[in-house]
């Protein structure tokens, strides 16, 4: 196939909406795109969160309307040879590796759940918030999955169980899209 035929995509998976863009390899022009707006679930002051499955399904909505875009521009989706994947850093998901079904709706990176928590670990490293910096290069911060993951253990026992019996897999959006594996 020449390189004139050749398609990058690009899966954008965001806090709002999920993409999927498609760009000529030659010279990285948008060929065409389609937007899925996310709903977003906040029952609770500071509480964040994403069904899992609705991921899913905006991803796979906006892959098979591009595809049909592309045939009607005379394409084909088979001319895509690359696919990146973008998403929302740090919201976090755990499912049942057997199953594949989430154990708990996606907690969303900006949801301040575990503030207490963030106080809590503060105080035993003398209040300060790069104690770890050195370690793994990140301030002490709501934002990142290891105190939601910490959250979901204390707070779901769907999650507890789970662990008990080694069937509980963890991860940003991106590695809940790749597991899923439907794209």
């Amino acid at each position: 196939m020449q390189e004139d035929n050749l398609l990058i995509g690009a899966i954008d998976q965001g806090t709002s909406s999920s993409r999927f863009l498609v760009f000529s390899a030659k010279d990285f022009q948008l060929i065409t795109y389609h937007q899925v707006p996310i709903k977003l679930i906040s029952d609770q002051a500071g509480w964040v969160e994403i069904d899992p499955q609705a991921i899913i399904d905006s991803v796979v909505e906006c892959i098979e309307k591009v595809s049909e875009y592309l045939a009607e521009m005379g394409l084909s989706h088979k001319m895509i040879k690359t696919v990146g994947l973008t998403n929302q850093r740090e919201t976090t998901i755990l499912w049942d590796k057997v199953t594949g079904k989430p154990l708990h709706n996606a907690i969303v990176w900006l949801d301040t759940r575990t503030h207490s928590t963030v106080d809590e670990m503060l105080a035993k490293c003398n209040n300060n918030p790069n104690y770890l910096k050195m370690e793994c290069g990140l301030p002490f911060s709501t934002y990142f999955s290891a105190l939601k993951i910490k959250w979901l253990i204390d707070n779901v026992a769907e999650v507890k169980e789970a662990i008990r019996e080694n069937r509980c897999a963890f991860g940003t959006v991106d590695s809940w899209i790749l597991w899923v594996g439907k794209i």
